[in-house]
């Protein structure tokens, strides 16, 4: 529940592109929630015969550690299948929790959203 017994909510949109590779946009709470619907959507995308996923985490308003197995997993099916997955865009307490838990460097975490065919996201 967020202020004044609203429920924030979780949305995930993609855009794929030319040449491959996808962005897949985040807002809202990562949560045990939400985390199924993100890992339903990487599991799709790469069955699809998508290698190459950048998350852009920049409508990320919270991310717990359901969120943060999402994108290991994530990361762990994309390289199954000779691919990556890329973090980018986080802010305040999501940029936090990236730095602490490593996984800004594990997952070669970029502060501004890159094209996920670019040299710097490999």
């Amino acid at each position: 529940m967020g202020a004044r017994g609203t429920t924030l909510t979780f949305t995930v949109t993609h855009d794929e592109r030319d040449g491959g590779g996808v962005c897949l946009r985040l807002a809202g709470e990562l949560d045990l929630g939400a985390a199924g619907s993100l890992n339903a959507e990487i599991d799709r995308l790469v069955a699809s015969g998508e290698r190459h996923l950048l998350l852009d985490l920049g409508g990320l308003t919270f991310c717990d550690s359901t969120g943060i197995a999402a994108f290991v997993r994530g990361d762990n099916m994309a390289a199954a299948h000779g691919g990556w997955l890329r973090l980018s865009g986080a802010t305040g307490r999501v940029d936090r929790v990236l730095q602490i838990t490593g996984l800004a460097d594990v997952l070669r975490y970029q502060p501004e959203t890159a094209d996920p065919r670019s040299p710097s996201a490999r």
